[in-house]
């Protein structure tokens, strides 16, 4: 295929679409008609680099990032830098969340040279690919002790043609670099690494306002989800507070969508007041089933109020028609942060009405000067308690008042413009709102949520495949060309197999069982655990390697999760083996990096509980499951067999059925109890 290079291009300020329309990626294409010659990651890309002998300007985003557009506008946008850009590089533009193996080592690179790191990320590379300069955001012009975009492109320019053998010799150090790990463990992290992890994150808690550290702040579901795991272990006596506090002060803040459900990526401030507006479906995804679960335990009404309404959300906002979830919202619209979700006083008091607008405006926190600009971010600056007590309500008279206000706001809110929607459907993501949806409809007993699961999963199963048939890691508008990732094989896996659970269908088994079978045939690292990408994907200058599991579960602990219950349900011991290694290879991260790696101490306090299966057979499966799922219980694997087709597939079931009857086998460690049709006597059984 011919070259065709951007030097070739007549008029470098045009606005004819550069090589970026046809992307699959919402992302790419929202850079498509931006002078600059955009082209996809690829190795046209580097022949070009090569002919010309000039850097790569590498350029990493997502759809919903504020500062990737506040940097598109000022920079990428303006026809002389643009044309700067052309006669200097070969430009290429990488959306993070269709390439995250792309992604993984550049910030590895990034975060070498810089010790920090972020998005929109700006590398410069050699024509084979070694990273010699790096950066987030620059400016259009000098602020804040920053150089301007364009200064740093001469100067890079200047360094690669005139000083060739420093440049290259940088880049080598810094590919040295990447991918860099730490050594596994000898033994697997046992009770004294999981009080250590624990003592060290509760050192770090917000007594005022939960969450951990201080701003910006993150959810980190994955850590509270370990919290929800030891939050009745002597060895952590606050876990359990440390979790509510959390959840009620984030519920509480303008992190949370008041009126319309879900949660924004993060908070600018210590408080949850002022969120970063991006909503992302790997968060909520994670954070409804969190809340359902913490209701469970705890009692908190108000828990599952605030999950079922990020499941709403999800269900209004981000549901395909077809099935499936789409990756996230933006943080802007009309071209400002936050424009879609803050309110003016006015327009407030007009839409809540003249009558119960101040009492309604007090509870949500909206006043004439406002906290964001002018404008107010609702969120509950008090107790519903306290605001009740002024107005001489009860509580439940002003939750009602609420309620009914908060559907007028959303209505006039739905008629303004809507931030961007990034469209494309991503694997992984889909698993874990398979099992939040699947999980919900067993807390619940509500069964929308197990038919949406059911539903998203026949989606992804059937349609977001490659060519040769392999998982995508994305698909928009009936295109997917990238093949999966771990986290996608890893999440779907471990999605369908909580899908299994819940509704007894064993193609949910069979589907999740391919899926682990690929993990171990094509992402194996011989040193343990899994790499990020199959051994037939794209050769990049290192091998990524996910380990870290924030603000979602890596792609390794994932794994680790869906081998655990494959070898629970199966029996099969190079399952149970295989998960140890990838525990192993993380497991120098749990003593010195806790904070990083949540989801795999969620995993370890299961196995350090110790896991349980119970085999249910017979027609009528639902009294007994109805028992087991009114509680979190991550350690009891469910397996299900409603007419006797199971036990075929599912070792954990043979020999099991008879017909007529539904019996409960509950078994420790694979050594069963005697059966029981009895549900009381199988919730006496399980702890």
């Amino acid at each position: 295929m011919a070259l065709i290079l951007a030097r070739d291009r007549a008029d470098y300020g045009s606005t004819v679409p550069n090589r970026l329309a046809d992307a699959t990626s919402p992302y790419l294409r929202q850079h498509a008609d931006n002078p600059v010659d955009w082209q996809e990651w690829g190795p046209l890309a580097f022949e070009e680099a090569q002919v010309r002998q000039v850097p790569v300007l590498l350029s990493v985003g997502y759809a919903a990032c504020h500062w990737c557009h506040v940097m598109a506008h000022e920079s990428f946008e303006d026809p002389e830098t643009a044309e700067t850009m052309n006669r200097l590089f070969v430009n290429v533009k990488v959306d993070r969340e269709e390439r995250p193996d792309v992604d993984a080592i550049y910030m590895d690179a990034v975060q070498a040279t810089t010790g920090r790191g972020g998005w929109p990320m700006t590398v410069w590379l050699t024509p084979e690919g070694n990273p010699f300069y790096t950066g987030t955001y620059f400016p259009d012009t000098p602020r804040n002790g920053m150089p301007s975009f364009r200064q740093v492109i001469e100067a890079v320019a200047d360094a690669f043609s005139n000083r060739r053998s420093e440049v290259e010799s940088q880049a080598a150090n810094v590919a040295a670099m990447v991918g860099r790990r730490l050594p596994a463990t000898t033994d697997l992290p046992g009770r004294p690494a999981l009080e250590a992890a624990y003592a060290a994150l509760a050192a770090t808690f917000d007594a005022e306002h939960g969450g951990f550290g201080g701003a910006p702040k993150f959810p980190q579901q994955p850590l509270l989800e370990f919290m929800l795991r030891i939050s009745d272990q002597p060895f952590a006596p606050t876990a359990e507070t440390i979790l509510v506090h959390t959840l009620t002060k984030m519920a509480d803040g303008g992190i949370h969508d008041q009126i319309g459900g879900g949660f924004a990526r993060y908070s600018v401030d210590a408080q949850w007041l002022v969120p970063h507006f991006e909503k992302m479906l790997y968060d909520n995804a994670q954070l409804a089933r969190l809340y359902l679960w913490a209701w469970r335990e705890t009692g908190v009404e108000r828990f599952r109020r605030i999950g079922e309404g990020v499941l709403e959300y999800l269900m209004r906002d981000l549901h395909h028609p077809g099935g499936g979830f789409y990756s996230s919202e933006d943080a802007d619209s009309e071209g400002e942060e936050g424009k879609y979700y803050v309110w003016d006083y006015d327009e407030f008091i007009t839409t809540v009405g003249e009558e119960t607008g101040a009492m309604v405006g007090f509870a949500l926190g909206v006043t004439g000067p406002g906290n964001f600009e002018g404008s107010s971010i609702l969120h509950r600056p008090r107790p519903f308690r306290a605001v009740a007590d002024r107005y001489g309500l009860t509580e439940t008279e002003l939750e009602a008042m609420v309620a009914a206000a908060s559907e007028r706001l959303l209505a006039r809110r739905s008629a303004r413009i809507k931030p961007g929607l990034d469209d494309k459907i991503i694997a992984g993501w889909n698993g874990l709102a398979i099992r939040t949806f699947a999980e919900a409809g067993a807390a619940t007993g509500d069964p929308r949520y197990v038919e949406v699961a059911r539903q998203t999963a026949e989606f992804l199963v059937a349609d977001v495949r490659i060519g040769t048939g392999a998982l995508a890691r994305s698909w928009q508008d009936g295109r997917a060309r990238v093949k999966g990732f771990l986290d996608d094989y890893a999440g779907m896996a471990v999605g369908l197999l909580a899908l299994y659970q819940v509704s007894g269908e064993i193609r949910w088994f069979s589907e999740a069982a391919s899926l682990v079978r690929a993990i171990l045939e094509e992402f194996s690292d011989p040193e343990g655990g899994f790499f990020t990408t199959a051994d037939d994907a794209e050769a990049l200058i290192a091998r990524p390697k996910e380990l870290f599991d924030n603000p979602s579960p890596s792609g390794n602990s994932l794994a680790v999760e869906a081998l655990i219950i494959m070898a629970r349900l199966t029996g099969d011991a190079s399952f149970w083996s295989a998960a140890e290694g990838a525990i192993r290879s993380a497991g120098a991260l749990v003593e010195r990096y806790p904070s990083g790696v949540g989801h795999l101490l969620a995993l370890l306090a299961s196995l350090d509980r110790g896991f349980q299966e119970l085999a249910v057979s017979g027609p009528q499966p639902e009294p007994f499951t109805a028992v087991a799922w009114r509680r979190f219980r991550p350690h009891l694997l469910v397996a299900l067999d409603r007419d006797g087709s199971g036990g075929g597939t599912i070792p954990l079931l043979a020999g099991r059925y008879q017909a007529g009857q539904t019996q409960a086998y509950l078994c420790t460690n694979m050594v069963c109890d005697l059966p029981t049709n009895l549900p009381e006597v199988l919730a006496g059984q399980l702890d």
